[in-house]
């Protein structure tokens, strides 16, 4: 049986003129974002405040997750000059915070994570001002691959454990609950801030995301996320609840307790969301 959506979930995309020239710039530049990839109920107001997540490696993902929009297949080869285009456009956006994501790509022979380094490098070098928030894949676990994003120095490090450990298997088509565990465990070995999200209402038992919580804060991650899972379509992963706003903030004030510097916890909160407020919050010592 369908869940019916709550009037919590309805949004107003609304446009301004920031959000009109940043449309502009994205569609002038073929960029691809996660924003409309992902369909992300966030994209009005994120576009009207001039903020937007960049993807690179293309816009067709080698896997399959059963909760994500992003077209999966046969990717094409990497664009060789999208570092310096990708760098080149956080200029012309005048973003004081870039946040990059990518798809992934398990067809190349590291996965991606040379073309990632060349694209923090090419964003610094351009924007020295700009802070730079990176949200990658899992390289599949290899160390000398997250170690090469790592030598990039992004200064916020974000790998998204998606759901709770029991949900993982049915909902992410490659990826491992342990081997998210442990690219958060070595970025925050290397002093990054490092970041993680979820969802919620894909069938998990609030002690199921008190155990993440505890999972992930044993790795050293900093900065939790937590929202409403969306259906994308009829062939997505169905929602199984709908968790309500007071759920989330009780999320929240359980995150805090348990020694996250921030958790950001809400119907409508992506990994993205509001990821420039984030970064200007020093961080401290696990």
């Amino acid at each position: 049986m369908r869940v019916r959506k709550p009037e919590w979930l309805k949004i107003s995309i609304g446009a301004n003129e920031r959000y009109t020239e940043t449309k502009r710039i994205v569609e002038s530049h073929c960029l691809h974002t996660i924003c409309s990839s992902g369909r992300c109920p966030n994209m009005g107001e994120c576009w009207s405040r001039g903020t937007a997540t960049l993807m690179i490696g293309g816009n067709v993902c080698t896997r399959c997750c059963k909760f994500c929009n992003t077209q999966s297949g046969k990717p094409l080869p990497l664009d060789a000059d999208e570092p310096l285009h990708v760098a080149e456009s956080v200029a012309l956006m005048k973003l004081s915070h870039a946040v990059i994501t990518s798809v992934d790509r398990d067809d190349l022979p590291d996965l991606g994570a040379a073309h990632w380094a060349r694209t923090i490098r090419e964003i610094r070098r351009l924007n020295p001002e700009t802070t730079i928030e990176v949200l990658t894949p899992d390289f599949q676990g290899r160390e000398e691959l997250v170690a090469q994003v790592i030598e990039a120095r992004p200064d916020i490090m974000a790998h998204n454990m998606e759901t709770v450990r029991r949900i993982t298997p049915l909902v992410r088509s490659a990826a491992r609950y342990d081997t998210s565990l442990s690219v958060l465990r070595q970025i925050a070995r290397s002093g990054i801030t490092t970041k993680t999200g979820i969802m919620v209402g894909l069938g998990e038992t609030p002690e199921e995301v008190e155990e993440l919580m505890d999972d992930v804060r044993a790795a050293g991650c900093h900065i939790l996320t937590i929202g409403q899972y969306l259906q994308p379509s009829h062939r997505h992963y169905p929602v199984q609840a709908y968790i309500t706003p007071q759920q989330f903030a009780c999320y929240k004030e359980i995150g805090l307790q348990k020694g996250f510097q921030q958790v950001e916890s809400a119907p409508l909160v992506r990994s993205s969301y509001h990821a420039d407020k984030l970064v200007r919050r020093p961080s401290s010592s696990n």
